[in-house]
């Protein structure tokens, strides 16, 4: 699969310039099965990312533009009266796609942020006491303007944890920004040249592959002590849950898998656990008032943790 996945890397820089680390490092969370939280200020993207993934994946799409008017049905269905057979009839939401983009989702109230939470665990959605599954794969790639922002609110704990990685697209570099506008020259949109080069049965088949990459004793012992090391950190009020641990096994695994190995080394941990964890971190409030930053304590974790020898 290695032509495979070397051919949608380069079918998504056909639409995004200079952002190869960000490509590769979402291509590793959708085949690790995890969802992305995509956050930066508007204009650099995100969007445009979410888009060719789904297109050259050949990945059912669907998008929700969300404001605080959109409601929890919106996205997970609802039930309407079928007048012909005297029933309730089950009209599917939004959702019900293998690639749903949430964009700028820190916009929408509470309750409907929560709509995403059975969606983003199980794949699958309950309304009014029946259960209907989501398409095979299922991956959500939301986007969020940077907090306090005007019109945001911050996503709930509960559903920033549900994100196997986040990531940040940040401003192009100049060169990259001279591509970006060489490549719209005569009104051309990038996206239009992106092609298919999979389809969902390969995707899940790569999936399986990762699930099966070989993962020593001591590579877990090493995970789990990274991970344990941010829950009794001085400055965390609250470290990576259980959910972080098994995201950052999954994610070593893809990265293995994409570095055409069939088992993860200690590297592949340390190259994942940035994007994994630092959402994921609660500072102290002398933490922040002291300016320091999620992505600073990992990065100390990770040097204070002895790298393993397999």
């Amino acid at each position: 699969m290695s032509t495979v996945t070397e051919s949608i890397v380069n079918e998504v820089k056909k639409a995004i310039s200079g952002k190869d680390h960000i490509i590769a490092q979402t291509l590793t969370a959708i085949l690790a099965g995890g969802h992305i939280l995509m956050e930066d200020v508007p204009g650099v993207g995100k969007t445009t990312m979410a888009l060719a993934f789904s297109r050259t994946m050949g990945l059912d799409y669907g998008r929700v533009q969300f404001t605080p008017d959109v409601l929890p049905s919106d996205i997970t269905g609802f039930s309407l009266y079928d007048k012909k057979t005297e029933t309730m009839k089950y009209q599917p939401g939004s959702i019900f796609h293998n690639l749903f983009l949430a964009d700028e989702l820190n916009r929408a109230s509470s309750r409907t942020q929560s709509a995403l939470l059975e969606a983003m665990e199980e794949s699958k959605v309950t309304v009014d006491g029946s259960t209907y599954l989501l398409p095979n794969p299922f991956i959500v790639i939301a986007t969020q303007n940077p907090a306090g922002s005007s019109g945001t609110s911050l996503l709930p704990d509960s559903q920033v944890d549900r994100f196997m990685i986040r990531v940040s697209m940040g401003y192009p570099s100049a060169s990259a920004e001279k591509a970006l506008i060489d490549a719209r020259k005569n009104g051309v949109n990038p996206l239009d040249s992106v092609k298919p080069v999979c389809d969902t049965r390969m995707i899940l088949q790569m999936q399986n592959d990762v699930n099966n990459i070989f993962i020593h004793e001591k590579i877990i012992d090493y995970i789990v002590m990274l991970v344990n090391k941010t829950r009794g950190h001085a400055d965390l009020e609250r470290g990576g849950s259980p959910r972080a641990t098994l995201s950052l096994t999954s994610m070593a695994k893809a990265y293995a898998y994409l570095s055409g190995r069939n088992y993860v080394i200690p590297s592949d941990i340390q190259k994942v656990f940035l994007p994994v964890i630092a959402h994921r971190l609660i500072l102290t409030p002398e933490a922040e008032v002291n300016g320091k930053n999620p992505v600073e304590i990992a990065q100390e974790i990770i040097k204070a943790v002895p790298t393993p020898k397999v």
